[in-house]
Formats: structure tokens, C-alpha cells, sequence
């Protein structure tokens, strides 16, 4: 188990791959820059000279609100270099959800764009010192631009269990939690997430999801730099795009969630030449039709993980050949699970939904815990004499080799006259009937079955949206009886979060 800083991995990689690509940048307006390991290694530097001139250090974080660019990642390499940590958020985050993030963690720095400047200082009036607006473009970087401050060289200043970043949740059934990580979370997921692919210095990330999200942090440039492999980062996701930017960029590698997989189904344009990549991961229920139309654009049949913010690396994935579309694996090596019957707390049979708990060590393959929530974070670990469990809170069941496939947040399974019914099940399903974009399903209270999925439908087209009766028709050839949406409503689009989940708590009843 590693007990390493993240800072050391970045240097290691800096030493030992001086004249490899690290960093490719592809703006909006579709301008690309690039730097080698050494060239960022300089950048990092002046960056970790700005953040020490602005006060940060290991009682004085870092806000970032900005969207996909390369200051970001300078920032965050910077704050493992001289021992502060960064507070990564949505950029399109309201001025209330900031004055919120802020009043919790008291930055001393707050980076976000120029465009959303105002937004922002209005948010962290009277908190935040020191607000850095960027153009979050490749001049962000630049020797004498916004970060640049006297160059700080390896300083090692921190140790494996300091803290390097504050993430917040994306919220999808109540308020975020600050899950705290260490330097030696992001060590360790580097390695983990580099030996479950085989990664190797050759390979590059294509990352369009979020950079202040856990998924393109984890599961991409971390173990990236673990290797010495390179990142084609894009501004912006365009589902449209996705797949000539893939093939501009010249990516191996990709990382998705089931939703914005199926919006470049849906956006994609017709005869697009599919790619050649080597390996994508997905997480999140994708229907069997969606999977098998992505695997032939992509090149590569998607393999589906299972992991969370709290998590740090994945606990399992897909061990198949060839990898299918319903299951979400077995464990990884480095991982020891429990999958425990709620009913009566052993172990659930072949086929029983289970809760899914995770043997690890918090601050190094586990999070350390939640921000100033000593209750949530006690209830979350489960001291035994075999070490520490970390409760998921999601449901996953088991067939007889042991193979998982995920069922649903707790809360997201329902009993429907009796008979268990997975909500994020049922979206997967329906995202796949004709004239769907795609789908939320809630429970209902009902006066004879207790409670009854209903479905809130997004149209494919607009100008011709699917009728109730079709869909209802649908359903009753594709899904089960207890499964099938008792109502169904067309709406304009879902809440969702910024890497597609939907919030289902925000859905108007």
C-alpha cells in the first residue's frame, strides 16, 4: 500500500520523463497548446511561488472554481508542492452555493475565470482575501501571466497523511459532504488506477469530464503521471464532438458516465468513422442497445467500474472477455469487500441485494473523512477486528462467482407490492425506447403497492416527443410489471450534476 506523497509521484514522473508530453490542451475555440513534463514541471513552479506569495499553507486552502484548463492542473500540483490543498468546485456554481463552500473552508485564495469574476466575488464577499481571475486558457500558464510567482522547487514539505483536497459530493440525494483527501490518496489511486489498465507511458486520456470531479482526477491524469503517460484536455464537452476530438487528440484511453455516453449516441453525427481506442472505462447503468452502439463508435468494448469519491481508487470492474454492459465485476486485487444483507446484517446470497462495504485504511485507499462532520464520518466507518469498513451506501448484488452488478443507492431501491425494484435500473432500460433522450424515475406513495416508479421523460426530438401511451406500451414489452412506470411525464430537461447524475430530490412531484 502506498505511503507516498503525490507531489513525489510528480516529480519521480518529472525526473524520469523530462521530454515526454505531459499536457494537451484543446480550448474552445479549438486551439491547441502543449508541454512536456519538464515544460509543466517550470509551470508548476511559478504557480507554487503565486500560491505561497498569496498565503496558502496547510491552514490556508486554496477555492478553485474553473472549468477544464491547464491552470487547473497547475494549481493543484502546486498545492501538493508546498503543502496547502485545494478546494475544487463547479465553476457554474451560483454565488450562494460559493458563499456556502467558502464560509466551510475560509480560503485564502479564490481562482476562478475573468467571464464569472462577478458571480464569484459576490459569493466570497468578506471570506475570500484574494480572488485570481483567469482567462482559463493557455496564457493562464505563460511565464509572467496571472500565476506566475517566484518558482518554488522540490521542497517536500509533506507527508503522506496531509491534506491535499477538500471535494465535495455531487449531491444527488441530499446537501454535498466535504470528503477529505490526502497526498497519499492521490498516490495511491495513481498506481492502483495505472496497473487496472495496464497503463504505460505510450497512452494518452482523452478527459472532457470535469477536472473538479473525482473521475477525471482518479481515474485519469493521476495515473498518468504515475506512468509517464500524456492527457488531451478539452475546455468543453461536446457530445457532438466527442468522437473527431478523440481522434484529433490522438487518445487511447477515455473515462464516461452512462449519461453523457448517451449523448453522443444521440449527437454524434451520422457516418462519423468510429475510433480505434484501447480502453474505456464507464460507470453507471448503460442499457444493452446503448452499450453495444457506443463499443462500435469507440473501437473498443467500454468496461464498466465501481468506485466514489470516498473510495479514492475503484473497488471493482469488469473482468469479462469480453466485458459486458450489466455488471460491474469483481474486486481488484488491492480490495477486500462485504456485501451484507440489511435485513439481517450477513452476508446476502447469489442474486440477494447487499450493501456494499470496502476494507481499507482511511487517508491512504480510503478518504480521510468528511469536513467537520465527525457524526457522518463515524457512521460511515465500521471498526472491526479485521480493520476498518467503509459503508458505501449503494446496493450491489452477487451471482454464484462472486461477480457484481450494481443495484442502486440505497435510497434508489424501492418495494413495489413486495418485490425490490432498482430505479437507476428502470432509467437505464427506458433511456432506450424510441423518442427517449433520456430518463428519471422517482417513487410515489400508492394506496395499494406501497410505492410505484414514475418516470419524467426528456424527448429525443422535441417537435415530435414520445406520447404516454407509447411508452407505456414499451415498457409493458420491456420491463417487468413491478418495473413498469405508472405514469409519465414529458419535461424539457433533467437537474442534474455536472457529470450527468441525476438529482432526483430536485425533481418537481
Amino acid at each position: 500500500m502506498s505511503a507516498q506523497t503525490f507531489d513525489r509521484l510528480w516529480a519521480d514522473a518529472v525526473r524520469e520523463h523530462p521530454d515526454r508530453l505531459f499536457l494537451v490542451f484543446r480550448a474552445e475555440t479549438g486551439e491547441m497548446s502543449e508541454w512536456t513534463y519538464a515544460e509543466f514541471n517550470a509551470v508548476v513552479a511559478r504557480t507554487a511561488g503565486m500560491l505561497r506569495n498569496g498565503g496558502a499553507g496547510a491552514e490556508a486552502p486554496v477555492h478553485v472554481a474553473l472549468r477544464n484548463c491547464p491552470a487547473f492542473v497547475a494549481v493543484w500540483l502546486a498545492a501538493a508542492r508546498i503543502g496547502t490543498w485545494i478546494v475544487p468546485v463547479d465553476p457554474a456554481s451560483a454565488a450562494r452555493d460559493i458563499a456556502n463552500q467558502v464560509e466551510r473552508v475560509r480560503p485564502v485564495l479564490g481562482i476562478t475565470a475573468a467571464s464569472r469574476a462577478e458571480v464569484y466575488r459576490e459569493g466570497a464577499d468578506g471570506v475570500v482575501p484574494v480572488v485570481v481571475a483567469l482567462a482559463e486558457d493557455a496564457t493562464d500558464v505563460a511565464d509572467g501571466g496571472p500565476l506566475s510567482g517566484v518558482p518554488v522547487g522540490e521542497t517536500a514539505p509533506s507527508t503522506p497523511t496531509d491534506r491535499l483536497a477538500v471535494m465535495f459530493t455531487s449531491g444527488t440525494t441530499s446537501a454535498p459532504k466535504g470528503v477529505i483527501l490526502t497526498q497519499a490518496n492521490y498516490a495511491t489511486v495513481a498506481t492502483t488506477m495505472a496497473r487496472a489498465v495496464d497503463l504505460q507511458a505510450r497512452h494518452r486520456w482523452h478527459v472532457t469530464l470535469p477536472l473538479f470531479h473525482a473521475n477525471a482526477q482518479y481515474y485519469c491524469i493521476a495515473p498518468a503521471i504515475a506512468v509517464g503517460a500524456s492527457v488531451a484536455l478539452s475546455a468543453v464537452f461536446s457530445a457532438s464532438g466527442w468522437v473527431p476530438q478523440a481522434r484529433e487528440l490522438g487518445a487511447t484511453h477515455a473515462s464516461l458516465f452512462a449519461a453523457p455516453i448517451r449523448m453522443i449516441l444521440a449527437r454524434c453525427p451520422e457516418g462519423e468513422p468510429p475510433l480505434a481506442l484501447e480502453h474505456v472505462w464507464f460507470a453507471q447503468n448503460l442499457g444493452g442497445d446503448h452499450y453495444e452502439q457506443f463499443a462500435r463508435l469507440a473501437g473498443t468494448r467500454p468496461r464498466q467500474l465501481y468506485g466514489m469519491t470516498e473510495t479514492v481508487a475503484v473497488v471493482c470492474a469488469d473482468t469479462h472477455r469480453p466485458y459486458r454492459h450489466d455488471v460491474i465485476g469483481s474486486a481488484l486485487p488491492e480490495r477486500r469487500i462485504r456485501v451484507e444483507d440489511r435485513s439481517n446484517g450477513d452476508i446476502a446470497g447469489p442474486g440477494v441485494p447487499g450493501e456494499l462495504s470496502v476494507l481499507g485504511t482511511p487517508g491512504i485507499d480510503l478518504f480521510a473523512g468528511y469536513l467537520d462532520d465527525e457524526a457522518t464520518t463515524m457512521k460511515s466507518f465500521r471498526i472491526t477486528d479485521e480493520g476498518i469498513w467503509f459503508n458505501t451506501g449503494d446496493l450491489v448484488s452477487a451471482d454464484s462467482d462472486g461477480v457484481l452488478r450494481f443495484v442502486g443507492r440505497v435510497d434508489d431501491v424501492i418495494k413495489v407490492s413486495g418485490e425490490n425494484v432498482s430505479l437507476t435500473e428502470v432509467e437505464a432500460a427506458v433511456a432506450q425506447a424510441p423518442g427517449v433522450l433520456e430518463v428519471a424515475v422517482v417513487a410515489l406513495p400508492d394506496p395499494v403497492r406501497d410505492v410505484v416508479p414514475v418516470a419524467y421523460v426528456v424527448a429525443r426530438d422535441p417537435a415530435n416527443p414520445p406520447t404516454a401511451e407509447s411508452l407505456a406500451h414499451w415498457a409493458s414489452l420491456n420491463l417487468t410489471p413491478a418495473a413498469r412506470p405508472r405514469k409519465w411525464h414529458l419535461i424539457d430537461e433533467l437537474p442534474r450534476t455536472s457529470v450527468g447524475k441525476i438529482r432526483r430530490f430536485r425533481i418537481p412531484r
